[in-house]
Parts: C-alpha cells; sequence; structure tokens
C-alpha cells in the first residue's frame, strides 16, 4: 500500500527559518550597536580622566563641564552624579560613567549636554527627588565614617539642591544656620528633617507646625527665631 505524501517530522519550516534569521540578524545588529556605543562612552571617558588614577578627578570634571558649557556648579552636574551613582565626590570611575551615560543614551559631550533638561525633569519627579536630596547629603561625606556637614558647606548645598524650589524657607533657615551658635554642623536626620518641613509646613506663619511633634530640635529653635523675628 502506498504512503500519503505528508511532510517528514524532522524536516525543517523554510519560512520559521527565515523568521529566525531575520531576528538573530538584529539581535546581532542590535548588540553590535550596543558594542559600539559602550566604546564611545568609553573613549570620552578616558579623555577626561586622570592616567595614574584611572577616574575622572576634580580637573576632569571641570574640563568636561567647560566643554558642555555648564558651571562646574551647576545642580545638574550633581544630578549627573546622582544618575552615575557616584560615591566619592568630586571622581566618577568608569563604571559609574558607563552606568549613567549607557542611562542617558549619552556617548558624545554634546549628547551628554543635550541630555541634562532631561535628567533634571527626571530628578524632579517626586518620587526621584527625595532619593536625589538624600543622595546629596551622602554624596559630600568626603571622609570615611563622616556623618555630618559643617554649617557653611550645608548653607551652599541647601540653596543648589532646594533654593529653587523653596526659595523663602531656604533663605531664612540658611540666615539661621549662620547666626545661631548651637549647631557646628549638619546630621542626615536634621537634613531629611527640613525637607519634611518645606513640605509638610505652612510656612511662613507655621499654623499646623506642632513641636510635640518628632521633628529635630534645630526645626524647633528655627520656628521659635522665625516667630520672635516676626513678632
Amino acid at each position: 500500500m502506498r504512503r500519503s505524501a505528508s511532510k517528514k517530522t524532522g524536516q525543517p519550516n523554510s519560512t520559521s527559518s527565515i523568521t529566525y534569521s531575520a531576528s538573530d540578524l538584529f539581535r546581532t545588529a542590535s548588540s553590535k550597536a550596543s558594542s559600539k556605543e559602550m566604546e564611545r562612552i568609553d573613549s570620552l571617558f578616558y579623555s577626561y580622566a586622570n592616567k595614574s588614577s584611572g577616574m575622572i578627578d576634580p580637573d576632569g570634571i571641570e574640563a568636561l563641564c567647560s566643554d558642555m558649557e555648564v558651571d562646574h556648579t551647576d545642580v545638574r552636574i550633581l544630578m549627573l552624579a546622582w544618575k552615575m551613582k557616584a560615591e566619592k565626590q568630586g571622581y566618577f570611575t568608569l563604571e559609574e560613567w558607563r552606568r549613567g551615560l549607557k542611562a542617558l543614551r549619552a556617548d558624545t559631550v554634546l549628547k551628554l549636554r543635550k541630555a541634562l533638561p532631561d535628567l533634571e525633569r527626571e530628578v524632579r519627579r517626586p518620587s526621584n527627588f527625595v532619593d536625589f536630596y538624600s543622595y546629596s547629603f551622602r554624596y559630600c561625606l568626603t571622609e570615611e565614617k563622616q556623618k555630618s556637614i559643617d554649617i557653611e558647606s550645608i548653607c551652599q548645598l541647601l540653596d543648589l539642591v532646594l533654593g529653587s524650589q523653596f526659595r523663602a524657607q531656604v533663605d531664612y533657615f540658611i540666615e539661621y544656620l549662620k547666626i545661631q551658635s548651637d549647631y557646628k554642623v549638619i546630621n542626615m536626620d536634621q537634613w531629611m528633617g527640613f525637607f519634611r518641613f518645606c513640605n509638610e509646613i505652612s510656612f511662613p506663619d507655621f499654623a499646623n507646625y506642632n513641636p510635640d511633634l518628632a521633628w529635630p530640635l534645630i526645626l524647633d529653635n528655627f520656628v521659635e527665631w522665625m516667630q520672635a523675628k516676626q513678632s
């Protein structure tokens, strides 16, 4: 009896073979493009890196800022450090640089400069800003086991990080910090407490401020100083 002309089970399907090949080629091309992008990111890193340390140091960051036509004190440079998750103030490692620039899809100075407005919008989102605000304090801890920052540096940092959002609160708090003599340094709890204060407390009437709640003592003192100043 003659067998029916059915396809053998092991015979490859030409359509699926072509589809697989096209998909495979796309993945290969995408991988090559990603590899080329990383090469350019690395090349850009080494154009600013200190040859002996293998890191971008403060001089390298200043050179980068100059090429981007951005002041090195611009808050967006701190935002860039946040995006890289940079650990040491004034220094970028190759790993940190790759992490930040790959996320920003920037492999040239021009692309990096053009990415800054989007980066700022990303940081300004409430869900990200709390993390950025906390990071900015940790980033300024330059010594091993350091847990607090001197008043002068805190005043500069507050102005840089929070000044555009809470101008009046920041200006008055900085004025208070400079004239008071009880505190020489600020710790993380006080730093985060002031951010919560700005977001939650009616200013300048302090109508909803309750000193019995768990506010850092420095904020109780600040409110008393402000109320005395107003009266």
